[in-house]
């Protein structure tokens, strides 16, 4: 099946100034996903702009949608990944502002309000900002861990309202995941994310790097902007790409030395980022995967 031929998109009309087009790709996935919007309805500062784009949606998602006036919607009969899913979202934006989440998040109070402020702060729109997740696990070193559940049955929602402000934690280097903010005239002069990483395994630090290469320096994790994530709850189900071999066959260098040589992930934000000093042996490690990425079969 050709993947334009499939694509549905409904578009709500709100009468009310909206901050940001909070883009959120689903897959079968409608009580996380109900629970995210949820959060972001009631715990958001602004009014902003909601657009799923709903994958296969055989468990009620789509009919649901239907129902909700103030979400807006595009719909693929099979499951087309996280970068077409964004692709195709965008289309539907009607903010200056493009902010992509994962439908396993939950959003605690006043999340978009730090965003925004963080924004007038900088005074431009040459940046790439970052929430900062707190999770059960600690994936890597720009969360906070902190278990208020793993799923939708342990999610202790009180306690994570009462005590998120009080974990400590810093603005952080290396804004890479979701949910991540880009103004929409740099996302579209980028092309947005690339589908040769479709479903989406390593399109998250690829698109970080396209916009490393047009210049972008400014990669924040704002700590007080919070939002609590369950974990890769659709990741796990699909099968993966060869993502990280993408990566370094496209870019020359691997995604690891990138996060850490490039972004400084999860250091202390002490500014714009600047030319990353790479130890040789980090070089000749690349130079290795690049050869390794050559001969790998598709």
């Amino acid at each position: 099946m050709m993947i334009s031929s499939s694509i549905q998109k409904t578009k709500r009309i709100n009468n009310f100034p909206q901050k940001f087009s909070i883009l959120i790709p689903t897959w079968n996935n409608l009580p996380y996903l109900k629970l995210c919007i949820e959060s972001i309805r009631k715990n958001s500062h602004f009014n902003n702009q909601l657009i799923i784009h709903v994958n296969e949606g055989i468990d009620g998602t789509l009919e649901w949608l239907r129902s909700q006036r103030d979400i807006s919607y595009t719909y693929s009969q099979e499951n087309i990944g996280i970068c077409y899913a964004l692709n195709i979202a965008r289309g539907l934006i009607d903010t200056e502002y493009i902010l992509y989440m994962n439908d396993d998040m939950y959003a605690c109070p006043n999340w978009d309000f730090e965003l925004w402020k963080e924004i007038e702060e900088i005074g431009h729109n040459n940046f790439f900002l970052s929430s900062t997740t707190i999770e059960p696990r600690h994936s890597h070193n720009a969360v906070i861990k902190a278990d208020y559940g793993t799923d939708l049955t342990t999610f202790n929602e009180a306690k994570l309202l009462d005590e998120f402000r009080t974990l400590s934690f810093h603005d952080w280097q290396g804004a890479t995941w979701p949910p991540n903010v880009v103004h929409k005239d740099i996302w579209d002069l980028v092309g947005g994310y690339s589908i040769e990483f479709s479903p989406g395994m390593f399109s998250d630090p690829d698109f970080s790097m396209k916009l490393w290469k047009m210049g972008v320096r400014l990669f924040k994790g704002v700590s007080k902007s919070r939002v609590y994530h369950f974990g890769s709850v659709s990741v796990n189900r699909i099968k993966h790409n060869k993502g990280y071999y993408r990566f370094v066959a496209k870019w020359s260098v691997t995604q690891n030395a990138f996060s850490r040589y490039f972004l400084k992930r999860g250091e202390i934000f002490n500014g714009p980022l600047t030319k990353p000093d790479l130890p040789a042996g980090r070089k000749m490690n690349n130079i290795f995967k690049q050869l390794k990425a050559a001969f790998r079969p598709e």
